[in-house]
């Protein structure tokens, strides 16, 4: 209660010490009130009126103009330093990376895992590291390549960056390959091969992600647009989609848009099949909340084996009783 009652008097002391006279005094035309109790001085304003006021308030000066807040620390622009001496943090040649020191850029297509550059691995992606030296006559260019399982610590983000993210986010897997005949049995020479893949969200899409930091968003939708299948006898098939699933009800026919036919048989290659590869094509598109567009083109590879022989005829005499010979055997 006594701090509730104290505090209107302070404020009303601090008010009439805002009008205050610098130099003011008491003087013998001015009447003053009894002094109360305590530290007291008299002090005189413009209108004339005196007043006993506590020396600490009438020492303190009238009230100074209120401070404003601290303004905001400027923000910080990213610093790109090459042996101590600044460098430009993003050129056509990639984004600067400190660690690094040089510009990074990440290959696309990513080179296939047999790439004695991934050294190994079967995450992450790779990097073209370059550096720009010499100069005058005497500058180049030199490039080496390196492995990292996220993204660079380069000082820009910008939005190729944040849409290499989101397709990293997409975790897109190789296609799930499915011929008839199927691994296992065996084909014929001049008969129809059906190709097809299983369609999953991660395997064929659409699939949509996306990656942001602030002030900056990127969604990116990836799709297979195409199968290239190399049938490991010298010839590609196209297949504009996934393909169509064999069933026994379609009998000897063709595939309607994805299949072919072996000319010779694969007994004189190794385990006796053809090796088969079959390359998806994604079609990646994004776009910022700046309004930036782009594309960006992977391909993603499995394979199989086909196993193809050929129908042995053999001529019976249907007046001989005893068993025809069978056919020589093949070393498959």
């Amino acid at each position: 209660m006594l701090t509730a009652t104290l505090r209107p008097l302070a404020i009303a002391l601090a008010l009439l010490a805002s009008t205050l006279v610098q130099g003011g005094s008491a003087t013998a035309n001015n009447t003053l009130p009894p002094k109360p109790a305590g530290d007291y001085v008299p002090v005189c304003y413009s209108n004339h009126k005196c007043y006993w006021i506590l020396r600490s308030v009438a020492e303190s000066g009238p009230p100074t103009k209120t401070t404003p807040g601290k303004k905001p620390a400027k923000t910080v622009k990213p610093v790109c330093h090459y042996g101590g001496a600044l460098q430009a943090c993003t050129s056509a040649l990639g984004n600067w990376s400190n660690s690094h020191q040089c510009y990074l850029q990440r290959l696309s297509p990513q080179p296939p895992y047999s790439d004695p550059r991934w050294q190994g691995h079967t995450d992450g992606s790779i990097w073209a590291c370059v550096r720009e030296l010499g100069y005058d006559e005497g500058e180049h260019l030199t490039t080496r390549w390196v492995w990292l399982p996220g993204e660079p610590d380069t000082v820009v983000i910008d939005p190729v960056t944040l849409a290499y993210r989101a397709v990293a986010m997409m975790e897109l897997a190789p296609p799930l390959v499915k011929t008839a005949p199927g691994v296992g049995q065996v084909g014929l020479v001049n008969m129809p091969v059906w190709l097809w893949v299983e369609k999953t969200e991660n395997t064929w899409g659409p699939i949509t992600r996306s990656a942001s930091v602030p002030g900056l968003s990127v969604t990116a939708t990836a799709r297979v647009t195409a199968v290239n299948w190399a049938m490991g006898d010298g010839s590609t098939v196209r297949c504009e989609g996934g393909g169509t699933e064999y069933d026994k009800s379609m009998g000897i026919k063709d595939s309607p848009d994805c299949g072919h036919r072996y000319k010779k048989t694969s007994r004189e290659l190794p385990k006796c099949n053809y090796p088969v590869a079959a390359t998806a094509q994604w079609d990646i598109t994004w776009q910022s909340t700046l309004g930036d567009t782009g594309q960006i083109s992977m391909t993603q590879e499995a394979g199989t084996q086909l196993r193809i022989g050929e129908a042995v005829p053999v001529l019976v005499d249907p007046n001989d009783d005893s068993q025809p010979a069978a056919p020589a055997k093949s070393t498959c």
